[in-house]
């Protein structure tokens, strides 16, 4: 029997030699999101979880912490609290201790706990699928919310905006805004709504591999041609 290896992603567009990648982000940003996707084949979320409520919780904890750090906390929050009931019966008391070495973790507890007592009573146990039902929830925002509808229902809201998509964003000229809601905004326009959770996942991958916040690897970046901030030409752009 011959073994078949799975076709892996599209090579991306040759890029045409007369675009400017000073200006014309909409001509751009097709081309950048083929080559990302060419890159990172393997771009998609970090965080543990087995449900869609565990998906909430891992995110409404990774605010100022790392995904690495959030998984090892809920590798031991889940085996004993995996589910909204659970963590409702619960104290506020015992999800500190459980999740205590995360930052801000006091604020994250009583978060998580109400949460939990809302979804629980209010929901019958299951995470509610629309953004106005989740930004209610206490601790949830819309960046939270984005994550949740897109990975956990295959809902694509909104675009999630993050530190390395806002630093992207920024150093792509896709927006020269600061605050994530405008950003969001001028991602959403530029890319059609069944891209939204690609464009979030490949450019927090490429910030995390490539594009980094002090040192980005211009060199080595497949996307250079089509960016403003080329330091390899000269430019030092470090937003």
């Amino acid at each position: 029997m011959t073994s078949t290896t799975p076709p892996g992603p599209p090579p991306p567009p040759s890029i045409p030699a007369d675009i400017d990648r000073t200006r014309g982000k909409t001509i751009r940003a097709p081309y950048i999101l083929a080559a990302l996707a060419a890159e990172h084949p393997d771009a998609e979320i970090a965080l543990d979880y087995h449900t869609t409520w565990q998906l909430l919780v891992a995110t409404m904890l990774s605010a100022q912490s790392t995904d690495v750090k959030v998984n090892e906390v809920t590798t031991q929050l889940f085996a004993e609290l995996p589910d909204a009931p659970s963590t409702a019966a619960s104290t506020r008391q015992r999800i500190e201790e459980l999740v205590g070495s995360l930052g801000l973790f006091r604020q994250k507890a009583k978060n998580l706990h109400a949460t939990a007592t809302i979804v629980t009573h209010d929901h019958g146990g299951e995470v509610p699928g629309s953004m106005e039902q989740l930004t209610a929830l206490p601790g949830v925002a819309r960046k939270t919310a984005n994550v949740v509808l897109a990975n956990g229902f295959g809902v694509n809201a909104g675009v999630v905006v993050d530190t390395h998509i806002k630093r992207l964003s920024r150093r792509l000229r896709f927006t020269r805004h600061e605050a994530p809601e405008k950003i969001e905004q001028d991602l959403m326009r530029l890319f059609p709504r069944a891209r939204w959770l690609d464009v979030a996942d490949l450019l927090i991958f490429h910030g995390r591999r490539v594009c980094d916040a002090r040192r980005p690897d211009c060199g080595g970046c497949v996307i250079r041609e089509l960016c403003p901030s080329d330091q390899t030409e000269g430019l030092t752009d470090k937003r």
